[in-house]
């Protein structure tokens, strides 16, 4: 796979000093780690080895990675093998493609308090899922489902919604068959958003109620106890929106799907086509204009602003199971499931210890072995590249 002209990584290097001085106040060490990861990422500060081809000797450093779930080098391998381990877990069922968000005014509250909301957010999504698939009204079974926290749209601003696998039926109550969900035809999006508007702001005034949310510029004016009650009213008030996509049309696409939803950051570096006079040009999809592909110029000083409004809370998950895809009794349920629908059982890949570059092959289909100068040798390390005393420790993915 070619290397992109221009990453995230080059914006950082370039402009990261100025604005770590200039918004030396406002940043906080999670986002000063994501930028020094992200900085260091591949480079000579994280160490890494030597490699020669075993046919025409060319040689190149290889450098280590900075593991950050927020860096847009570091997801290719973690996307490959987490679908990997899914893959053994789908079952011969329509899928379904449920999105959760909130009004603007909420992701305003939830920028300030991530931890909190965000947590409201999953819990939000799951109870209501799970309540309205349980009543006999709509599905009467008990479902299985996981949850994907994006944070952001297009065009990088705070936008924090759940995309929701979930296949098309669920257990009946006593787990002795499956029940399947109409063709087409999963949940109610109306009675969804009815139901998981009034759990979210029941949450959020509970937390209030316990200290747990902060507030300050903009909407410093909500500690207030009778403006805060005023602010519930007005989003009660509001419709919330919540779709479903068209289903999935197979296994297959399901499988893409979560390729390309579950571990991604705000942008990937694809998208980005130049810096020109400290302003950063990327393209951007127009959901609103039939999905157009439109560009967009920032200046180097917004574009890192509105990269690290999504730099999650140290050990938020952001990919959670429910119902019988809890991580608890997973296989036991999942076991279940597959033999009511006829399904033989599921094989798990074997547990292998591997090269890092031969589990990348097996999965991408792409060599890292191969060498990039005469395409027939072989790469093979010849020596150790130290890491720098000075680099920043290494980041864990723990999502």
């Amino acid at each position: 796979m070619d290397r992109p002209k221009l990453e995230v990584a080059d914006i950082f290097r370039r402009y990261g000093t100025a604005y770590r001085e200039q918004h030396a106040d406002s940043m906080s060490i999670a986002q000063r780690r994501v930028m020094s990861a992200v900085e260091q990422c591949r480079t000579e500060a994280l160490g890494g080895h030597l490699e020669r081809c075993d046919a025409c000797g060319h040689e190149r450093n290889c450098y280590n990675s900075c593991r950050d779930r927020h860096c847009p080098k570091c997801q290719s391998l973690a996307r490959a093998q987490w679908i990997e381990e899914r893959q053994s877990e789908l079952l011969d069922v329509p899928y379904f493609h449920v999105v959760f968000t909130v009004p603007e005014e909420i992701a305003a509250i939830a920028y300030q308090n991530k931890r909190v909301v965000y947590n409201i957010l999953f819990r939000s999504t799951a109870e209501t899922l799970t309540t309205i698939a349980a009543d006999p009204k709509h599905l009467g079974a008990q479902i299985g489902f996981f949850a994907v926290l994006h944070t952001w749209g297009q065009n990088l601003h705070h936008h924090p919604h759940l995309h929701c696998v979930v296949p098309g039926g669920g257990l009946s109550p006593d787990a002795q068959r499956w029940v399947s969900c109409r063709p087409g035809f999963f949940l109610p999006v109306r009675v969804l958003s009815r139901l998981f508007r009034r759990l979210f702001l029941t949450a959020l005034k509970r937390s209030f109620d316990a200290g747990e949310l902060k507030f300050f510029g903009s909407i410093k004016a909500l500690l207030d106890p009778g403006r805060f009650a005023d602010f519930l009213i007005r989003a009660k008030q509001r419709e919330w929106v919540i779709y479903a996509k068209r289903p999935f049309t197979g296994p297959q696409q399901v499988l893409d799907y979560v390729g390309r939803y579950t571990h991604r950051v705000a942008i990937s570096n694809n998208r980005l086509l130049d810096i020109e006079n400290d302003q950063v040009r990327f393209q951007w999809n127009d959901y609103r204009h039939q999905d157009r592909v439109k560009t967009m110029t920032l200046s180097a000083d917004e574009f890192i602003r509105r990269f690290l409004l999504h730099v999650l809370p140290a050990g938020l998950q952001r990919i959670r199971y429910y119902g019988f895809l809890g991580s608890r009794r997973r296989q036991e349920k999942l076991a279940l499931c597959r033999r009511l629908l006829g399904m033989p059982p599921s094989i798990p890949p074997p547990t292998v210890e591997q090269d890092y570059r031969d589990c990348y092959e097996d999965l991408t289909g792409s060599s890292l072995r191969q060498c990039p100068h005469c395409q027939h040798g072989h790469m093979v390390r010849v020596a150790i590249l130290p890491r720098s005393p000075c680099a920043s420790p290494a980041a864990i993915d723990s999502s």
